[in-house]
């Protein structure tokens, strides 16, 4: 039996119109990681825009530049996992789970 390609593009249309209404939906999306106890976080956008880090003044040590950068970077990539985790599982949504390249 033949398959319906009128149909398949049909469902190909709708599938791309909700993905992009997802990809919209994730720029709205916050996401917060923190580390040190909350001494430092950082909050992503769901499309994976890094949109602030906070820092608690009392962990600036002039003395200790390097663990504050550390923690830094800690918060900034964990923050980019889950906006990442976000931004997959609700794309799977969309897609029923089918591995599309280029898409988060």
């Amino acid at each position: 039996m033949k398959p319906n390609i009128g149909n398949m593009m049909k469902q190909a249309q709708k599938m791309q119109t909700e993905m992009a209404r997802v990809q919209e939906e994730l720029t709205e999306e916050r996401v917060e990681a923190s580390v040190g106890g909350g001494v430092v976080k950082a909050v992503m956008t769901g499309d994976l825009k890094l949109e602030r880090v906070v820092i608690d003044p009392a962990a600036v040590d002039p003395d200790d530049v390097a663990m504050l950068e550390d923690m830094v970077a800690a918060a900034v990539n964990e923050a980019l996992r889950q906006a990442q985790e976000l931004a997959s599982s609700k794309m799977s949504q969309v897609t029923g789970g089918m591995n599309i390249p280029g898409l988060m």
